[in-house]
């Protein structure tokens, strides 16, 4: 319930902002993104190919633009300065998911031990709603590119995140059915490595199945092709970067494996359309 009244709130200022800008005149545009991504997390070894490729996941979003070069009041373009010509701002409402597993060269075929099939039987899901803003810098005139001059738009973008993540953890090792007073969560069902010199109620569990939010920071590179006048289609790819390091549910310090907080690549597609 706490998460939804921070997502409430976010969603709130968001609209409100948007209120904002409307009042102003400048014109709008709203797409929807799709695309595959890699997620980043704790589950298997920094840096290993079947880790990074192997934990991929899938995202949607709807896309909604405040467009600087032209008003929408007087359909007419704006005053033309620097910023209103290369700059729009993008706000965003999204969702990700993937699903998590151990890859790599802990769970080889030729890893036999306990901790192997720890590792193995251990699952998880992250999901992830998202609502936040980033503002967009093309090198080459908006205008221009609205009146067909060139075919091609790249741009590049940085912006802040709110999340709302949820996620999910599974193992079939030992005890996958507890019973009324058992706990999948219990620490022999896991990676016993990451157990080292823990003390109960003194020490953070290294796995958590449990929601929250925090914020991320978001950058990217793309470009946009003129399909009409009033349409566009858009490739971008994203970095974002979580403030935080329980959004897969999974955060240990085994042997320093675990330096960074959870963050993301995403390749999304979008066809963006001109409302104004």
């Amino acid at each position: 319930m706490l998460n939804l009244k921070h997502l409430a709130f976010a969603f709130f200022l968001f609209t409100a902002s948007q209120t904002a800008y409307s009042q102003l005149g400048f014109s709008h545009e709203i797409g929807v993104i799709a695309g595959p991504l890699e997620f980043r997390s704790d589950f298997g070894s920094r840096n290993e190919f079947e880790t990074n490729f192997g934990n991929s996941g899938f995202g949607i979003g709807i896309v909604h633009y405040i467009n600087f070069a032209y008003r929408a009041d007087c359909n007419c373009y704006t005053t033309d300065t620097y910023f209103n010509d290369h700059f729009k701002l993008r706000n965003e409402i999204s969702y990700n998911k993937t699903n998590l597993e151990h890859l790599g060269f802990w769970v080889q075929p030729d890893k036999v031990s306990t901790q192997a099939e720890q590792l193995r039987a251990h699952k998880g899901v992250a999901n992830n709603f998202d609502i936040g803003t980033q503002i967009e810098f093309f090198p080459l005139s908006i205008r221009d590119f609205q009146g067909f001059a060139y075919r091609f738009a790249p741009f590049v973008s940085l912006g802040i995140h709110f999340t709302s993540f949820n996620p999910k953890v599974s193992t079939t090792f030992a005890n996958p059915n507890p019973d009324a007073v058992g706990d999948i969560l219990d620490q022999t069902n896991f990676y016993s490595f990451w157990f080292d010199n823990f003390t109960p109620g003194v020490d953070t569990f290294p796995i958590r199945e449990q929601s929250g939010t925090t914020w991320s920071t978001v950058t990217s590179i793309g470009v946009r092709y003129k399909l009409s006048k009033l349409s566009d289609l858009m490739l971008d790819l994203r970095w974002q970067y979580y403030f935080n390091d329980w959004v897969d549910g999974l955060n240990h310090t085994w042997r320093g494996y675990n330096k960074n907080n959870d963050w993301l690549v995403w390749l999304n597609f979008g066809y963006i359309y001109y409302l104004d």
